[in-house]
């Protein structure tokens, strides 16, 4: 099966998406290759990377939410695999809004499984498409960052560009837009 993929070079890094039939089926981070690779493999017969510029526009929506457009990522179509408890997870990470953040128990709750936060974690950290399903939205019960595929100054990094004031930061002190080369 092919699967097209892109990367965009951005202060976080390399980051690699791969898109089909209209849909953005993974994203994660350069140094993550052989994670996405892994969960690609599980997903789809055979599949086959395929290099594409910009496909299906994702390219330029992720650019514009690292230049500063916080919503353009919002509305991309997913296609994450994973069990119903994974998806129905995952959907509820979509509402969490860029700028908020949200406890592993606040969304075990969300998602009507008030005891389920460990589950929530195992899924929010099986998440095939980093970003888009924001799972660096979600913060331990004290509000400290805990755990994120892409490291913690990753996660550091998208919620201070969302706009997140973080420990020993002062609320105003907002990151400026990213200013990412265009292909």
């Amino acid at each position: 099966m092919d699967l097209l993929t892109d990367e965009i070079e951005c202060a976080l890094g390399t980051v690699v998406l791969v898109a089909r039939a209209g849909r953005l089926c993974g994203l994660d981070y350069g140094d993550g290759r052989d994670r996405l690779e892994a969960t690609l493999a599980a997903r789809y017969p055979d599949p086959r990377l395929v290099p594409a510029l910009d496909p299906f526009g994702f390219s330029a929506r992720l650019r514009a939410y690292l230049a500063g457009d916080l919503a353009a990522i919002d509305d991309i179509p997913v296609e994450t695999g994973g069990t119903p408890f994974q998806r129905q997870v995952w959907a509820a990470l979509r509402r969490i809004p860029a700028g908020r953040t949200v406890t592993y128990a606040a969304l075990a709750r969300r998602v009507g499984r008030p005891a389920a936060t460990r589950a929530v974690g195992a899924a929010n950290g099986r998440n095939p498409v980093a970003i888009v399903v924001p799972c660096h939205r979600l913060v331990g019960s004290d509000a400290s960052l805990t755990g994120y595929a892409g490291g913690l100054a990753r996660k550091r990094w998208l919620l201070r560009h969302e706009g997140v004031a973080l420990p020993g930061r002062a609320a105003d002190d907002r990151p400026r837009p990213l200013h990412v080369a265009r292909p």
